[in-house]
């Protein structure tokens, strides 16, 4: 049941995506691009969702628990890090670039685009990169740690 649920999520999301023109990379491109030629519109749809999120969090977390799992997972740091700043930068570099976020490239990805078969690659391998590179600075921590209580 929690697969069929997840799917159905899924499917709704990427329709939406396309809908509102977020899998167009032209479109994207013409939102961010407010020296030339500026599209406005996603920007009601970001505000759309921003909306839509925020109540339905108010909505949700009053619950003891998720329908369908046994704890809400809510972020518990607060610290603003380097991964903080980084990350949401290597993010909008890579949407700046490609017109592409990955939500929308596997969407469009799905209907054939020619120019997800090279970004979607190329966000795997990133992401990839990312999980290896958290995991040797988490080995590293852990044998400073060891080295120090010895």
């Amino acid at each position: 049941m929690n697969l069929l649920i997840q799917l159905v999520c899924g499917l709704v999301f990427g329709v939406g995506l396309v809908i509102s023109g977020m899998a167009d990379p032209a479109k994207v491109l013409n939102f961010l691009d407010l020296a030339g030629t500026w599209d406005p519109s996603l920007a009601f749809v970001m505000a759309g969702a921003v909306l839509v999120t925020a109540i339905g969090y108010r909505l949700v977390l009053v619950r003891p628990q998720p329908l369908f799992a046994p704890a809400f997972l809510v972020p518990a740091r607060r610290a603003i890090d380097a991964r903080v700043i980084v990350g949401p930068a290597i993010f909008g570099i890579g949407w700046g670039l490609s017109g592409f976020c990955p939500g929308p490239a596997l969407t469009t990805l799905g209907l054939g685009a020619a120019g997800t078969l090279a970004f979607v690659p190329a966000m795997l391998a990133g992401m990839a990169a990312g999980r290896w590179l958290g995991a040797v600075k988490a080995g590293q921590a852990a044998a400073a740690t060891a080295l120090a209580e010895t």
